[in-house]
């Protein structure tokens, strides 16, 4: 099974208890997900729920084509203020981990993310993350940097 890693960063002038607080709250991952991927977060009680390892949570979201899927994913690991990792239990991948890391800067936060995916399927995921798949993701990720970009500013 193929896994690709990408990495993405973004430097923002917020102090770091805004970016966690924004960042480590599940109900915000819709505000910075494309509009077209119907992303739902459907776990009950969120609202003022902040990540915590062994969390749970559960979506709907179209991430092709408009076909809804169930994605469910855990809370792995947490380091107040520093990092928190995510991995799917269910969902559109075969894997899925992962991590979002804070720094605090000069002037602002650093952070970083670090993905790890396959979609499987041997010879047919590799075609289908060549053609699509890396593509949607780096699309989401740079439509997630321009959205934080203009709810906190830039660097």
């Amino acid at each position: 099974m193929k896994t690709y890693r990408l990495e993405f960063t973004q430097t923002l002038p917020i102090d770091l208890d805004t970016a966690w607080d924004f960042f480590s709250s599940p109900m915000n991952l819709a505000e910075i997900t494309p509009k077209d991927m119907t992303f739902d977060v459907t776990s009950p009680n969120m609202a003022n729920t902040k990540m915590y390892p062994g969390l749970i949570i559960t979506y709907k979201v179209s991430p092709l084509f408009g076909i809804k899927l169930n994605w469910v994913t855990e809370i792995t690991h947490v380091q107040d203020k520093a990092y928190f990792i995510d991995e799917q239990r269910f969902g559109p991948f075969a894997f899925w981990h992962h991590q979002h890391h804070f720094e605090k800067i000069d002037g602002g936060v650093f952070m970083r993310d670090v993905l790890h995916y396959s979609i499987g399927w041997g010879p047919i995921g590799a075609i289908a993350n060549a053609m699509l798949v890396n593509n949607k993701i780096n699309e989401i990720f740079k439509f997630r940097y321009q959205k934080v970009e203009e709810l906190f500013g830039r660097f």
